[in-house]
Order: C-alpha cells, then structure tokens, then sequence
C-alpha cells in the first residue's frame, strides 16, 4: 500500500504571486506604473529608523539619495517632528502618485480618489488600519525633503525638492477607531521632482507590483531590475557581486550570509513577477543578462511625457549598467548554478 503525498497549501500571497506570474507570462499589462529612475537603485528604509533619525542617506553607484525628515503642525497649533517614511507602504504611495502624475502629465495628482482604489487594485484591504498606515505614510513624504543626485566624469547634478510639494489635509488620524480616514482631496508634487519624473520614469508592471506590494526588499529589487536589465549590452552579462548587493539591498542583515539567503527567496518571487529577467546566482554574486524591460516600450511610449526644454537636471538619470566596475565583473559562462549557504 502506497502512501499519497499531500503538499501544504499555498499561502494567500503565494496564490497572488503564482495568478500575477501566469497573467504576466500570457498577455501584456492593462496597467502601467511608473517610478523614478533613482527610486529604481535607492530605496527607502526598510523599517523605522526611529523618530529621532531625521536623515537617511543611500548610495548606489553614482546615485546618491538623501531623504530629511519634516514637522507638521498638530491640533494644538504646534509644529512637531514627523519621521522618515519606511516599509512598503509608502514605496506604494510613490508609484502611486508617479504613475498617475505620467498618465496625467499633470503634477496635481487626484489623491481622494483614487488613492483607496489603488490599493484595492494591489489587493491591500482597505479597512481603516490599513488605510491609516498607507496615511502615515504619505504623511511622512509630505513632510520630508529629497535630494537625488548624481556624478558623472566629475561633474555632479542634484535636485533637492519634497516629493509632495502640497497636500492641505489633516495629518492626524480620528480619535474614534470607526471614523472614517480621510485622504487630501489632491496632492501636488515638487515641481523639480515632476520635471525630472517626466523625463525619467520607468515603466512597471501594475500587476507585478501588487504581487511583490507586502515586500520592501521585493518591490526595491523589482524596480532596479526594471530599469537595469534592457541597459545591459548584449551579450555582455554582468556579475553583481554579493558584497554589493548586500550594500544596496542588505538593510538589518549584519551578516553576508543570512543576508544572501534572504535575498535568494525574494529573487524568486520577483523572478515569477518578471518572467523575462535573465537572472542567475553564483558564488561571486548575481548575474545579469540583457532582458527586455516588464512594459514593452510601444506600451509605455503612449503616456505623455515633459519636454527637456527649460530644465537644468537632464542629466538627472541612473548611470550606465556598467558605470562601477569595483562591483561589477564581466561574466561570460552563463548557466551557473545558485549558491549554497556557505559561511562568508
């Protein structure tokens, strides 16, 4: 007598990313998002720094980001701190407000409507606690100020501006648990960032992005992917090496080891997000390989897009694929296996 073999059942996320990645392989998105290039190589924190870190500087390449926390006033009519924006949620609010600010080509971004729609569309609840983080959050980028910048052939270009220019709402949540969360009725974002966002988003899957929504470190390594693989020459793949990686990606991990085991589980949820992504894994690091981009190029061209003419951040743009080669290493024997857990 034979036994039968049962597997466990999927989780409610594994469900979502196996739908997202069979829909994906089988018919180009309805929907495109779009987020800043430099968004695409320098995320935000993972988790809360704490209220008393007021700045958050990354830098990846020649991208540099600096985000400085804000204050708003409260009830009593005083300013008070407001902390860095961390996590998932407001890495949402700012694809959000990308996205629709390219589709509209207007910086006035129609939040009250359309921000809990947004989120019912990545399969967020729209119940008041999850509605109230998604708040803060936007709260938080509100208040902060960004400087992005970039250096090239010595020569470096910044835009410092807020990522929401102006938002008139009440900041501070009800006092009575069923009140109802209100959003701003509209958001306007910082002129320089919209100018520089016009010339320089990258297209995103919608679908992709609500299946990897509940990942800081997922979404993050989806969004450089976007903007990197189609960069790549081809047939000329590249090593990304585990030390830089952990750099760019290893917020909380203080070993190499545990970070790259980590890392290894979201590339494969990120991979069944981004089917056409040449990836690979070797000892040294993460070999990429000239992919076409998640949103087809003639998808992506039908959105407006700003003119150059009058702004002085054209070079405002991610360097090129292979512009460190510190932590970078050409690889020419693809098809190697991923590592094993190995002491670093």
């Amino acid at each position: 007598m034979t036994e039968s073999l049962s597997l466990p059942p999927l989780t409610r996320h594994q469900e979502k990313l196996l739908d997202a990645s069979v829909a994906i392989r089988a018919e180009p998105p309805q929907r495109v998002d779009f987020l800043h290039t430099i968004q695409c190589q320098i995320g935000l924190p993972y988790k809360n720094p704490g209220d008393q870190v007021r700045e958050w500087d990354r830098r990846q390449g020649n991208a540099s980001l600096r985000i400085e926390a804000g204050s708003a006033i409260d009830a009593a009519g005083k300013f008070v701190h407001v902390g860095l924006p961390y996590g998932e949620k407001p890495r949402l609010v700012l694809i959000h407000l990308a996205s629709e600010a390219v589709r509209t080509g207007n910086p006035v971004v129609d939040v009250e409507d359309t921000m809990t729609s947004f989120a019912r569309s990545l399969g967020i609840e729209t119940n008041g606690r999850q509605l109230k983080g998604l708040k803060d959050q936007l709260a938080r980028l509100a208040s902060a100020t960004i400087r992005m910048g970039v250096v090239e052939e010595g020569r470096a270009v910044q835009v410092n501006a807020h990522f929401v220019a102006a938002a008139t709402f009440d900041l501070w949540f009800p006092k009575q648990p069923d009140q109802r969360v209100l959003w701003p009725a509209t958001v306007r974002l910082g002129e320089e960032y919209f100018q520089s966002l016009g010339k320089h988003a990258v297209p995103l899957d919608h679908r992709a992005v609500a299946a990897l929504s509940s990942s800081s470190m997922a979404l993050d390594v989806y969004a450089w992917l976007a903007q990197r693989l189609h960069r790549i020459p081809a047939g000329k793949p590249q090593t990304i090496t585990w030390l830089a990686l952990h750099e760019q990606f290893g917020q909380g991990f203080a070993r190499l080891r545990d970070f790259r085991r980590n890392f290894l589980q979201i590339l494969h949820q990120v991979h069944a997000a981004y089917p056409q992504a040449r990836i690979e894994a070797d000892e040294v690091g993460m070999i990429l390989t000239n992919s076409p981009p998640p949103v087809a190029p003639r998808l992506s061209a039908a959105f407006p897009r700003r003119s150059g003419e009058g702004a002085n951040h054209g070079h405002l743009v991610a360097p090129p694929a292979a512009s460190n080669p510190a932590t970078i290493q050409a690889h020419t024997k693809p098809g190697v296996a991923a590592p094993s857990n190995s002491s670093d």
